[in-house]
């Protein structure tokens, strides 16, 4: 594939390290790419089918998956490797998908064998029973989590649903904490979660402004890749978050755009001792004629100028004389 999808269809960014892409495409292939270099950094094909959807735990050091062969993975990408898997987290064949939590559990969502909507939390640590299941509604429509480390808050709805249910995950019973639900009178097509760095706090107040993310990566690209792990950058949103007034990509490593040999070269910049004799001597002939024919236009230029200035000189004192001779009766009839 040299490095590319054939359709890529994820594409998340690492929550620490600066450049860091990973995407996934219908190839089934999952590719870590530096951004800031332009170059594939690994790429994984250990799913042998289409893959649903993709998250990085909280210091970006592993990320699971859900796959169409009903697997949850967890992935180690740096050592390129499959952690741990579990088939089947919710007996259903339809689509499920999977969240890490900031503490490090893992949560899921999916169907029934009675194609009945579940919620699922798991310790990856034990794949065997699940930590909670809870069955939610006989909906036909995909449960799509949106999660908020910093409150510890998930987000469900589904295309179709005409509401958005909140859930608390906490390590007390029953884990999984029914909150309360917004209702709409249309049903949603699709949904996004905005980072909270661009929510007005003066208009919304969720746990007196937890601090969240920031857009300051905590670690460069070849730090990540040679094994360090960090938590995001934090920053407040007690007064509401300012972003700085400019920002830069900052790129460590000098991109490989810039080593391509270049198709075209300036005349400046021709060392002529890398040109055949022959065409060196055409080139000096070809630019002392082109000096030749400047030196040429700007003599005949200055010559061209000197004659105007010469005639208007005639001409101005040619008519002095006739005025000066004129009869003074020779504008009289007679």
């Amino acid at each position: 594939m040299n490095g590319m999808h054939c359709l890529c269809g994820i594409i998340k960014w690492h929550p620490t390290a600066r450049n860091i892409l990973l995407t996934a495409g219908g190839d089934n292939l999952i590719i870590i790419w530096n951004v800031g270099t332009g170059e594939p950094l690994m790429t994984m094909d250990d799913h042998l089918d289409l893959i649903y959807n993709i998250s990085w735990n909280y210091n970006g050091s592993l990320f699971c998956t859900t796959c169409k062969d009903l697997r949850l993975r967890v992935c180690n990408p740096r050592k390129n490797e499959v952690v741990v898997e579990r088939l089947s987290p919710h007996e259903g064949i339809r689509p499920m998908r999977a969240i890490f939590t900031r503490e490090g559990n893992i949560f899921t969502t999916g169907f029934t064998r009675m194609s009945q909507r579940e919620l699922g939390l798991w310790d990856p640590t034990n794949f065997e029973e699940p930590i909670a299941l809870l069955e939610l509604d006989t909906s036909n429509g995909v449960l799509l989590a949106f999660y908020d480390p910093d409150t510890s808050i998930v987000f469900l709805s589904g295309k179709g649903d005409s509401s958005i249910r909140y859930f608390e995950i906490t390590e007390e019973r029953p884990y999984v904490h029914y909150i309360s639900k917004f209702s709409s009178k249309e049903p949603q097509r699709g949904m996004g979660f905005m980072p909270k760095r661009g929510v007005d706090v003066s208009k919304c107040e969720i746990a007196r402004y937890p601090d969240t993310a920031g857009p300051e990566p905590a670690l460069e690209p070849e730090e990540w890749m040679d094994g360090q792990d960090a938590d995001p950058t934090l920053v407040s949103m007690r007064d509401g978050y300012v972003p700085p007034k400019s920002r830069e990509l900052k790129v460590a490593k000098k991109n490989v755009l810039d080593t391509r040999p270049s198709t075209r070269k300036s005349m400046s910049v021709i060392d002529g001792s890398s040109l055949p004799p022959q065409l060196l001597e055409k080139l000096v002939e070809e630019v002392q004629n082109l000096k030749a024919t400047v030196l040429s236009q700007e003599k005949r230029i200055c010559f061209c100028d000197l004659e105007n200035k010469l005639s208007k000189y005639t001409n101005g004192s040619l008519n002095k004389a006739n005025s000066s001779n004129a009869h003074p009766n020779s504008l009289l009839t007679p």
